[in-house]
């Protein structure tokens, strides 16, 4: 595992148990096999609040940037959120 892998797996950790589970299902899933752009969308998603993640997450809106609202669309259709 490299370095940027751990750091994200930290930065997956947030306050609430299910955006945990959202947020680290798709860095163990689907990270070491997506492109730069996805990986780097991802890395970008996580410096957003909880409250805005969550918002996106079960439907509330979407960001603004396209490829961080792919990564957004993978976790919802894998978790039908």
């Amino acid at each position: 595992m490299d370095a940027d892998y751990k750091r994200l797996r930290w930065r997956c950790r947030r306050g609430t148990r299910e955006l945990d589970q959202l947020l680290g299902w798709w860095l163990e899933n689907r990270y070491t096999d997506a492109p730069g752009e996805l990986r780097t969308g991802f890395a970008a998603l996580l410096e957003q609040q909880d409250p805005q993640l969550w918002d996106w997450l079960v439907g509330l809106g979407a960001p603004a940037d396209a490829v961080q609202a792919g990564v957004i669309d993978e976790i919802r259709a894998q978790h039908r959120v």
